[in-house]
């Protein structure tokens, strides 16, 4: 995979993760499931902001940034809390994949953003119920 295919793909999955994330702050209780909410909100801001660096990092590569889908799937009916938190765990762990595979395929600035998004992905599955891995983003072999 060249750099800028890194780049786009990562930028795709900021896309969907902008979408989800969207969808699941509105269907979560914000003063009944406070915690949740907060947590939700946080997901969705620092995945906007990811996505808004990456259109730059794409155009700064020399190509033109890969625009959002109209719509993605959840990854569940995402109805109550405990599907809520599992889907933010999905979706972080599918972010995880992608920014390790731009670790993989970029270098300098953009491998250094990768994985310091890659780190925060691995700490927000925690907050999702997710466990720790020794190395997120990779399958386990």
């Amino acid at each position: 995979m060249t750099p800028r295919a890194a780049l786009q793909q990562t930028l795709a999955g900021e896309h969907a993760a902008v979408y989800v994330y969207g969808v699941l702050g509105g269907r979560v209780s914000a003063s009944a499931q406070v915690t949740l909410a907060t947590a939700l909100t946080a997901a969705y801001v620092a995945h906007r902001g990811r996505r808004d660096q990456l259109q730059g990092m794409v155009r700064a590569a020399g190509g033109e940034p890969v625009d959002a889908e109209d719509g993605y799937e959840l990854p569940n009916p995402s109805r109550t809390p405990a599907q809520l938190r599992a889907a933010a765990l999905v979706i972080e762990r599918r972010c995880a994949e992608v920014y390790a595979a731009m670790v993989g395929n970029t270098s300098q600035a953009n491998r250094q953003w990768a994985i310091d998004a890659l780190a925060d992905a691995a700490v927000r599955q925690l907050t999702f119920d997710g466990a720790p891995q020794p190395f997120p983003g990779v399958p386990e072999l």
